[in-house]
């Protein structure tokens, strides 16, 4: 499974590490460009999120029409050229441009749908785990590389960099991404993609999938800001930024293994988002009160911490809780709502700036972030754990299995490319062989 994975989450993670590496300083450095202020600076910072939510859709239905690989060529072929400009611009507009572009190339749910085409359905949740892990090292990584990058060689050289991450992706797509199997699946009944958010479960990974993105734009046009602006009582230097990304990407990462295994194999996400939620809270308040360097980089610290807990088992989770039929307009619909999201984030701190003060900013993302957390707290709820009865094609009573409803069954399907049935149950409430018995020849 991980060598069918391992191409295409490299794939994200060279992508995403090609848009994160500008993010720690991209709003300070694009403030000095021709027609800047703080609300367009956020716009840029979150711009490319705003495409990447509007294009995820029709990616999907383009993938599912011409292809996964040539789909995402096409999507990595418009994201170079959006880097390109990025790298060649001298005003805000241009680079706004740029940024459009780069999240033009909507990739993510076509990487998303060919991972669950590659992967059998028993192991998907494990898959959808790997990928989420690459993108959070990503950020990690991008993190501890972007200010040094930018203070040693500017920032349109970080854009030359992403546009070669852009080529490099293309060329491992072509030359270790298998091609997918063609799969078609038969249900037992229609479910409309409206109950993916009548779903207490998926809506609330829906809506911390959005949250924690767009709390990520929203951090990185004010950590920056807030750090190197005198106004802001702090008057570090841009080279100095280092000193706060590095230790607060290490500890995102040692903080990251532990929660992706409690999370998963104890089958605690919820407990481990709720703890991450909190650390946001801390964090926006602390970096919009403290006059302390050091309680701002404890502060930035709590947040890398909880980005990093939650950006693995995020995936996963909606995976686990959407119906197999339902899993790419789950993945889709939480794509979307995160990159609006990233993009609200951005702009929003942005305009903030633009209007009010360091303090205000802070507590108003506190309020927001209690909010949150009593939301997660009262209605989600931890995945159910199922197993997965494999029976091959012929030895099916098809007329019994027609018939076959339980409450503790959550959904079957026939794989016709592996000509199997498989019947997804609750093994703690029914015995495997007496589900055999229901619907064997």
């Amino acid at each position: 499974m991980f060598k069918k994975v391992f191409p295409l989450s490299s794939i994200l993670f060279l992508r995403f590490l090609g848009l994160f590496l500008v993010l720690p300083v991209l709003s300070v450095y694009a403030l000095e460009l021709e027609g800047a202020t703080p609300f367009l600076v956020g716009v840029i910072v979150g711009g490319y999120a705003l495409t990447q939510a509007v294009f995820q859709v029709p990616f999907g239905t383009l993938s599912d029409k011409i292809g996964r690989k040539p789909t995402i060529l096409f999507g990595l072929v418009i994201f170079l050229i959006g880097s390109l400009v990025c790298a060649y611009s001298n005003d805000i507009y241009t680079l706004m441009i740029g940024r459009f572009l780069q999240g033009a190339g909507a990739i993510g749910s076509v990487v998303t749908a060919m991972i669950a085409d590659l992967v059998e359905e028993k192991t998907r949740g494990h898959a959808m785990a790997i990928m989420g892990g690459f993108i959070a090292m990503s950020f990690a990584v991008a993190m501890a590389l972007g200010p040094v990058m930018a203070s040693h060689f500017g920032i349109s050289v970080i854009f030359f960099i992403t546009a070669a991450l852009a080529i490099l992706s293309i060329i491992i797509l072509f030359a270790k991404v298998p091609t997918p199997p063609k799969i078609k699946h038969i249900y037992h009944k229609d479910t409309k993609t409206s109950d993916i958010l009548k779903d207490p479960n998926l809506l609330g990974m829906i809506i911390i999938n959005a949250m924690q993105k767009g709390l990520m734009t929203a951090a990185f046009v004010i950590i920056p800001v807030f750090l190197t602006k005198p106004e802001y009582g702090f008057n570090w230097e841009r080279s100095e930024l280092w000193m706060v990304y590095v230790p607060a990407m290490i500890a995102g990462l040692v903080a990251m293994g532990p929660a992706a295994v409690f999370g998963e194999k104890r089958n605690i996400p919820k407990q481990i988002f709720i703890v991450s939620i909190i650390l946001f809270i801390a964090a926006f308040v602390l970096m919009g009160t403290t006059t302390s360097s050091s309680v701002f980089v404890a502060a930035v610290i709590f947040f890398f911490v909880a980005f990093n807990m939650m950006e693995p088992l995020v995936q996963s989770m909606i995976s686990k809780f959407a119906k197999v039929h339902q899993k790419g307009a789950a993945l889709g619909i939480a794509n979307s709502a995160a990159y609006f999201m990233t993009f609200l984030g951005g702009t929003f701190a942005g305009l903030f700036l633009d209007v009010s003060g360091r303090e205000t900013l802070g507590l108003s993302i506190g309020v927001i972030g209690v909010i949150w957390l009593i939301w997660t707290a009262l209605k989600m709820q931890n995945p159910q754990r199922y197993s997965h009865l494999v029976i091959p094609h012929g030895e099916v009573d098809f007329d019994k299995l027609n018939t076959l409803e339980s409450e503790h069954i959550a959904e079957w399907f026939i794989n016709e490319t592996e000509n199997v049935v498989v019947i997804k149950y609750a093994s703690e409430k029914l015995e495997e062989d007496a589900l055999k018995a229901k619907i064997l020849k």
